[in-house]
């Protein structure tokens, strides 16, 4: 397999950013500078935010901004294109017939990584934008798995810990992320998926145990692969 460079669309959140192309270094079996795969990094912070955009229904400007950033990585020659958000997701079936690399798709990518581990029922810790799309609950009725979202006060909490803790710079509140943990639980789940990049940053934070999926862990890896990297095993 030719080997290829990495196009990453980011700063959504800008913290999130450093940390998945962090895995992806970790995950790359490298031993010098010149065996990781070249990357090319834009960090896009004046991106519109996509739950506004999706919930509001004025998804152009978000649309526009993630094309342009797209193209600009397809010009520098990137063999593959990974965005660093899963709300921003939802705007892919505009984008895709207009580019020549693929996009990794991280939420497929996790869907089928959880087919892989025997789930079968599974909680969805994301934005309401994620949410109400039903981009993960297409992706996983697909591959024959239940998709759970909390209910409406413990996701109330999970978008607080999103936006006024994480992208605040604020490590995240224990507290409300037991309460969303509790409520998936009770309603059987058998694996709680990570479906925002905020929430990575929180498992970063606090660690997490295999009962959580995390949505960033999968798509680093999958870029490894697309670029024809060899795996580090971790």
């Amino acid at each position: 397999m030719d080997k290829g460079k990495l196009g990453v669309i980011g700063g959504m959140g800008p913290q999130a950013t450093l940390q998945f192309c962090q895995r992806v270094i970790d995950l790359t079996a490298a031993h010098s500078d010149q065996e990781h795969i070249p990357t090319l990094i834009v960090s896009d912070t004046e991106m519109p935010d996509r739950t506004a955009a999706l919930l509001s229904g004025d998804a152009a400007p978000v649309r526009e901004r993630l094309l342009s950033d797209a193209k600009l990585l397809e010009g520098w020659g990137a063999a593959a294109i990974a965005i660093t958000c899963n709300t921003a997701h939802a705007f892919l079936p505009a984008i895709e017939g207009e580019l020549r690399v693929p996009v990794v798709n991280m939420i497929t990518e996790t869907a089928a990584a959880l087919k892989a581990m025997g789930a079968k029922r599974v909680g969805l810790l994301g934005t309401d934008g994620t949410l109400r799309t039903g981009i993960y609950h297409k992706a996983l009725e697909t591959q024959g798995i239940e998709a759970v979202t909390p209910p409406r006060e413990a996701q109330a909490q999970v978008m607080s810990i999103i936006y006024d803790e994480i992208k605040k710079g604020l490590p995240g509140s224990g507290e409300k992320f037991a309460a969303a943990d509790k409520a998936l639980r009770a309603l059987g789940c058998d694996r709680i998926v990570l479906a925002c990049t905020e929430m990575s940053t929180y498992k970063d934070w606090h660690g997490l145990d295999d009962f959580y999926v995390d949505a960033m862990d999968i798509l680093a890896r999958r870029c490894v692969e697309v670029c024809g990297y060899p795996l580090r095993d971790v």
